[in-house]
């Protein structure tokens, strides 16, 4: 059971945090990464503790989770018009009440409302949490929708031409219109404060052509513009890695592997990763996604890895190549919900990716130390039998990748920096003697539902067997109330409700329930079905209607033609490389999935408790399969 909302957990000084079954308030920051000093305020005790054993205090109102694929796009766009007012404030490392006033005059509106929009998004962190309802006795916009358009089209017109014309003749030109149409004057502050937040590469490109704009701001040697601090600037790619891998079990060589990076440009420092056969797609962009934002105790524990690798938190800006996944709406969408800003390559500018591909090649230096090495091409490669000295496995490959980012390259001397990225991300973060950091990010708290934000979803009606994807059923108590409901807005039709489903795993789906607003595991109908992949339910579905194409597709026979073709490998005396390849995919897929998300309870769950708003990021747009072009 999900759905909670849950508010980040905050390090700095003052915060109050649950530690051991008590409430306790940080007294001192980290300064190691690991720890912080905490004080009992009911014995006055000072202890230092675990940052990984904190959660946090909670709210002492908390609201019910939402999801917003329930609600009208309206919703969505009211949301994140309230973010886009008080981002500004937001980027500030030390608002003040003089800062909240100015914005509010620059907005139009009264700074109590945007002290109430602050106080709603710091709750989760996410833009979501500003879909609640407008309070009607204040907070009301005062320039009117009317004096708002005469605005846009004067600034349109007027300022963002080559003529040039100077804020005071827009100001002018406004009040003149807002006359003619007898509409109220908007204060000239509110206009200059209006072309003052004009993306400064619009306004150039407008006012004095886009050759210019561009050499504004082109690249120096080493630099990224907006890559002032830790998370301010992020970058994304893929690569295939040169290296063949074997499987778990008869240890013969399959194919080489993908990676998905996640880099933090100010330090360089490598923020998250995902190692996968699986070529790329929304997918492995979404599970790189989680690897970056989250802590990573847990995952080099499992990987019997003892070294700090002190990144999480929600980045500023992500950047990224203009590949198809990261055009989709899951990126895009996951952007908007979380207030992270994207932007994308500009054609033809490959200055702009220069960081992260820079790494990439290192990386892959670094792995043609490693048996079965396939080299950077086949000249390099000579006669080296690359299969045949091939004897890592995924499992061990992960390991020995995570080592190499945390205990070489994190330590190591950039060239660039001067000094090592764990160095230039201490330095981010907690500050110099001459330069303060940004302090340590907030952790967040509900990692399943993050994790579950970044998985595909569809809308299923409920019916008495339970629902049914992919041919496939699923039941659970809790859906038994919702069986055949109508839809509420057009009672004749049956009402759709929102499942998820991790393509790695699909023995269970999850359900959001609109009226509890939290999400329940749901597994398989008949429990006595093996847990398998979206690939190879797509390859058991294949053989069925190859065997029988004269017969619907059905549940029972899926399962069978899965079945038989685990005899046929089985039986085999050798399996293909590509049988091996899906039986390995498979096999440590079905194991991620698992270690990531629980499965469904055993009875129907209680009630649940009241939580904080959050909601999920909206779906992929497919799951990729298709065989990708290697560099």
């Amino acid at each position: 059971m999900t759905g909670r909302g849950t508010r980040p957990l905050r390090l700095e000084q003052g915060s109050e945090v649950w530690y051991r079954g008590k409430r306790h308030v940080i007294r001192q920051e980290s300064s190691n990464f690991k720890t912080v000093l905490l004080l009992d305020p009911e014995s006055g005790r000072l202890l230092e503790a675990q940052i990984a054993d904190l959660s946090p205090a909670g709210a002492a109102s908390p609201v019910l989770s939402i999801d917003l694929n329930d609600d009208e796009p309206d919703v969505i766009t009211e949301a994140q018009r309230k973010y886009d007012v008080i981002k500004p404030l937001l980027e500030l490392p030390n608002r003040t009440k003089k800062d909240v006033e100015k914005r509010a005059i620059e907005v139009g509106m009264h700074h109590a409302t945007l002290y109430r929009w602050l106080d709603l998004f710091q709750t989760t962190e996410k833009v979501s949490a500003l879909t609640r309802k407008p309070r009607t006795d204040r907070g009301k916009v005062a320039i009117s929708a009317e004096t708002e358009k005469i605005v846009a089209e004067a600034i349109e017109a007027s300022y963002l031409t080559r003529q040039k014309r100077s804020a005071s003749k827009v100001i002018r030109e406004i009040a003149k219109q807002c006359a003619k149409a007898k509409v109220p004057t908007p204060h000239a502050n509110t206009v200059r404060n209006r072309i003052k937040s004009l993306d400064r590469y619009t306004k150039a490109k407008a006012r004095e052509g886009a050759k210019a704009a561009r050499q504004g701001q082109q690249l120096l040697k080493g630099q990224f513009p907006g890559a002032d601090f830790p998370l301010s600037v992020v970058q994304v790619d893929h690569t295939p890695l040169d290296i063949i891998l074997v499987d778990d079990v008869h240890r013969l060589p399959l194919k080489r592997p993908w990676l998905t990076l996640l880099i933090d440009v100010f330090s360089r420092m490598v923020l998250g990763y995902y190692i996968s056969f699986d070529p790329p797609g929304n997918l492995s962009l979404g599970l790189c996604l989680s690897h970056a934002l989250l802590p990573k105790e847990q995952g080099l524990a499992r990987l019997g890895i003892d070294s700090t690798w002190p990144c999480w938190g929600l980045p500023r800006t992500i950047h990224a190549d203009n590949a198809k996944e990261f055009r989709g709406n899951m990126l895009k969408l996951a952007c908007q919900e979380y207030g992270i800003d994207l932007e994308w390559r500009p054609v033809a500018r490959p200055n702009y990716g220069a960081h992260i591909e820079r790494l990439l090649g290192s990386l892959n230096e670094e792995i043609h130390g490693a048996p079965g090495t396939t080299f950077s091409n086949a000249q390099q490669r000579g006669e080296y039998d690359s299969e045949g000295e091939a004897v890592i496995s995924l499992q061990e490959f992960e390991r020995w990748f995570a080592t190499l980012c945390v205990d070489i390259y994190h330590q190591s001397k950039h060239s660039e920096l001067g000094m090592p990225p764990i160095a230039k991300w201490q330095e981010g973060i907690l500050g110099t003697k001459s330069q303060p950091g940004i302090g340590l990010p907030p952790r967040i708290a509900d990692e399943l539902r993050l994790k579950l934000d970044l998985i595909p979803f569809e809308k299923r009606t409920v019916q008495a067997y339970g629902v049914v994807w992919d041919h496939v059923e699923y039941q659970h108590d809790v859906l038994r109330r919702w069986v055949n409901a109508p839809d509420p807005e057009h009672p004749k039709l049956k009402r759709k409700f929102l499942f998820r489903r991790d393509p790695r795993d699909i023995s269970v789906v999850w359900f959001y329930d609109p009226e509890v607003r939290q999400y329940y595991a749901i597994p398989y109908r008949n429990t006595s079905r093996p847990a398998i992949s979206i690939w190879e339910l797509r390859e058991a579905e294949k053989r069925a209607v190859e065997e029988r194409p004269e017969f619907p597709v059905d549940e029972n026979r899926i399962f069978d033609a899965y079945e038989t073709l685990r005899r046929i490998e089985e039986s085999a005396k050798k399996l293909t490389k590509k049988a091996r390849v899906n039986r390995e995919r498979s096999r440590l897929g079905i194991a991620n999935a698992r270690s990531h998300v629980p499965q469904a309870p055993a009875s129907e769950p209680a009630a649940p408790a009241p939580a904080t708003p959050v909601r999920q990021i909206l779906p992929f747009d497919e799951v990729d399969d298709l065989p990708a072009t290697k560099p």
